[in-house]
């Protein structure tokens, strides 16, 4: 009863005030990370999972209704998965469920409060599958009125609360992209420029993430502000080590499991990366993490709901075997997370 009652009285509004420290962009200070509870300090976040879900919902943007979702089964879903997580010592969970597409930063924050974890929400819009996540706006709004939306939603919070996003979560398909997709990335340039956010993008292949990075550099935002998501969907490994060489955060996460266990040929493909991108000497700027979780939110209980646990469990014994040395693992695990999705400004001189 405690928690319903918790969960019907956060829909209307009862929550902690999340204030935005003026220190953030202070030469003087070291950048945060901000969370559903407001922000964090390197230690503070040490192991973390940079992209994970906890709740989707796929009926599209001109369906989707939040308002009539089932958080207490989705809690008490995702609590027990969430704590068995924690037990690998992991201590930050970035949720990249973006909006039109399930995001419930209320649920996100009870479940930090009951787990321990610090858990971050991001804001942006996700522009692939044919633009069916994208709102109607999308299709008239200037880049600078998009940027508007997530610039006010870092000022004042999220879907009517006052929790702030940690991040930007945009989307495009495979390479060439649409006119469309073009424009949340030229907002999410124009976006960071005003918040210091990270520009995490859900990325196809056939080099689709050299138009995003050549957009995000056109508004002169570096590349150490964008986060290839799904680096893994494009072929043409030599892509990865270009981006790596600019400066920009490769990202390998699709390491997820099929029947609750992680393949041999899952991991092996993953060693394989890794072993590139250490070879090569781009370790310091490669993230990894599953695309777990998966509460389907038109589902009955969510449907299959897989783990978070097994990138501990199944293959970091793997790369610790395979020579990967102890601050090798941290820093995949701790150092890039925390240089990768701190807040602030990151421009081209």
């Amino acid at each position: 009863m405690k928690r319903r009652h918790f969960l019907q009285v956060a829909s209307v509004g009862t929550y902690a005030t999340l204030v935005v420290p003026s220190a953030m962009f202070s030469k003087s200070s070291k950048p945060k990370v901000m969370t559903v509870n407001g922000c964090i300090d390197k230690k503070q976040m040490g192991v973390t999972l940079p992209h994970e879900h906890i709740v989707v919902d796929f009926i599209g943007a001109a369906q989707i209704d939040t308002s009539v979702y089932n958080l207490e089964e989705m809690y008490e879903t995702a609590l027990p998965l969430l704590m068995k997580l924690k037990e690998f010592g992991c201590t930050t969970f970035i949720d990249c469920t973006p909006n039109y597409l399930g995001r419930s930063p209320l649920l996100l924050q009870q479940l930090s409060d009951a787990t321990g974890l610090h858990i971050v929400t991001n804001t942006g819009y996700y522009g692939a599958v044919d633009h069916k996540y994208l709102p109607e706006h999308v299709k008239t709004e200037t880049p600078q009125e998009l940027a508007n939306r997530w610039i006010k939603e870092w000022e004042e919070g999220v879907d009517g609360t006052n929790i702030r996003p940690g991040f930007m979560k945009l989307s495009v398909g495979n390479g060439p992209i649409s006119d469309l997709q073009r424009k949340i990335i030229e907002a999410g340039a124009l976006t960071h420029k005003a918040t210091g956010l990270t520009i995490a993008v859900h990325t196809g292949g056939n080099g689709a993430v050299l138009e995003e990075l050549n957009i995000i550099e056109q508004q002169g935002v570096h590349p150490s502000a964008f986060v290839w998501i799904h680096a893994q969907n494009e072929e043409d490994t030599a892509i990865h080590l270009e981006l790596a060489r600019k400066g920009a955060w490769v990202e390998f996460d699709g390491l997820f499991p099929f029947n609750y266990q992680l393949s041999e040929q899952k991991k092996q493909e993953y060693l394989n990366y890794l072993q590139m991108m250490k070879r090569e000497k781009c370790l310091h700027r490669t993230l990894l993490s599953q695309d777990s979780g998966w509460y389907d939110a038109n589902k009955p209980q969510g449907g299959r709901f897989l783990p978070f646990h097994l990138i501990f469990q199944d293959f970091l014994p793997l790369l610790r075997k395979e020579g990967f040395t102890k601050k090798e693992v941290n820093l995949l695990l701790k150092e890039n997370p925390y240089q990768a999705f701190a807040v602030r400004k990151r421009l081209k001189t």
